[in-house]
């Protein structure tokens, strides 16, 4: 009987479910079977640098006459008969690495093969953007004739590293010296290994390589950095000197000064944060990728760990000594000027707190002025109006008015003087409220 096909859920979609799905198998390794001739280079990018290494291995497979990469994928691998090439788009950098059968007639007597013998040399020269790591690894059957004169040829003893890995299923030998052709090189006697074990092992030996270079691209930035930093807290004990005796006249150029220090420094961490934090994080990937290939030491050798632990401690501690000054410059200058700020808008208070008191003080006076000013015009007033009563009872004594002109004046006088005060009282209740 057939099977059924499965039923079909019309379920909505995350547009972003595939890729997030697929993340798990990116980059695989791959199966490989010695003897190998594998080359490896690193050509770091900027952004226009990325879109153009994929056209520029896109023309290397049209010369091939072969099928283009998909223009979203980030990394693939391909056969071209004389050798095969994969390639790794990567955030801020390209690898590149080649590899071809290693011919084990003559190993140690002759020059060991190279994988890019067989790259064309004009598009290899052409590749975008600047080499960070490059790196020769011969991968060869352990107990191949000739694989300890490979090693003294290939190698400088003086320098040599040695350690037995993936529990001890291979040996592993290089000296992290750079050659006049810019390449370093590593030698892998591979044992009783699966092809996806060696796959797997010789893709961690290149990702040390890439990682710790990688890594390394913030020491220059730290050093860089450094210069500036003290330079910037030798300012800062300046500033944080003068603000203890400085007068009230000298605090805002002292706080300008503060706010284009805290601007340097705030630029100059923006600029160098995103290095620093991508060392942390390669560093990082080293210390993984050098626990996952199992080291095991071989009788009075250095392995490839204890080497990285000794040589990289000092310009990891550089990098992440860096980033503790900025931020401790950039909160220490914070504090200064918060304290300074703090101690103007405090004086500002006071001068206004003054201000308002000479304020208070004056209105007060002026107050006082307005009441004896009021006092004179209702006296004023007053006179005025009872000139006006007087006159009036001097006719009005004509037509029969009992009183003289100075009796009625007299009594007018207070009914005047107090019809005048009550009229200004009312006046300025009205203003008042108003």
């Amino acid at each position: 009987m057939p099977l059924k096909p499965p039923m079909q859920h019309p379920l909505n979609q995350h547009p972003q479910r595939a890729a997030l799905h697929n993340e798990v198998h990116a980059r695989p390794s791959q199966a490989l079977v010695a003897p190998l001739a594998i080359s490896h280079v690193v050509m770091l990018c900027d952004a226009a640098q990325l879109d153009a290494s994929r056209h520029h291995v896109s023309a290397l497979l049209r010369d091939h006459h072969l099928p283009l990469p998909d223009p979203q994928s980030s990394h693939f691998r391909i056969d071209l008969g004389a050798f095969q090439i994969h390639w790794e788009l990567h955030t801020e950098f390209v690898s590149w690495t080649f590899m071809c059968p290693l011919p084990t007639e003559h190993l140690g007597q002759t020059q060991p093969a190279l994988a890019l013998a067989s790259v064309p040399p004009d598009w290899l020269t052409g590749l975008p953007g600047q080499c960070l790591c490059s790196l020769h690894l011969w991968v060869v059957p352990a107990g191949t004739p000739g694989t300890a004169a490979l090693v003294k040829q290939v190698l400088l003893e003086d320098s040599l590293l040695a350690s037995s890995v993936a529990g001890g299923g291979g040996e592993v030998y290089t000296d992290f010296a750079m050659r006049a052709d810019g390449f370093s090189r590593m030698v892998l006697l591979a044992g009783n290994l699966s092809p996806r074990r060696l796959g797997r092992l010789v893709q961690r030996l290149l990702e040390i390589e890439t990682y710790r270079m990688a890594a390394l691209l913030g020491l220059p930035t730290a050093r860089e950095a450094s210069g500036m930093l003290s330079s910037a807290e030798r300012e800062l004990v300046e500033l944080a000197r003068a603000i203890r005796s400085a007068k009230p006249e000298e605090e805002p150029w002292l706080l300008d000064r503060l706010t284009k220090l805290a601007g340097q420094v705030e630029s100059q961490h923006a600029a160098t944060h995103s290095r620093f934090s991508a060392s942390v994080a390669y560093f990082e990937l080293v210390d993984k990728r050098i626990g996952e290939i199992n080291e095991a030491a071989l009788p009075g050798m250095q392995t490839i760990g204890e080497f990285m632990d000794r040589r990289l401690t000092p310009a990891r501690s550089t990098c992440e000594w860096s980033t503790r000054r900025q931020d401790a410059l950039s909160q220490r200058v914070s504090r200064i000027s918060n304290l300074l700020r703090t101690r103007v808008e405090i004086e500002q208070q006071q001068s206004s707190q003054a201000l308002l008191a000479t304020m208070n003080q004056r209105q007060d006076l002026q107050l006082q002025l307005q009441s004896t000013v009021e006092g004179l015009s209702v006296a004023a007033i007053t006179y005025y109006i009872v000139g006006l009563v007087s006159y009036l009872a001097k006719g009005a004594s004509q037509l029969g008015w009992p009183w003289s002109a100075e009796s009625t004046a007299a009594a007018a006088i207070p009914v005047v003087a107090l019809g005048v005060w009550w009229s200004l009282r009312r006046l300025h209740h009205k203003v008042f409220k108003s």
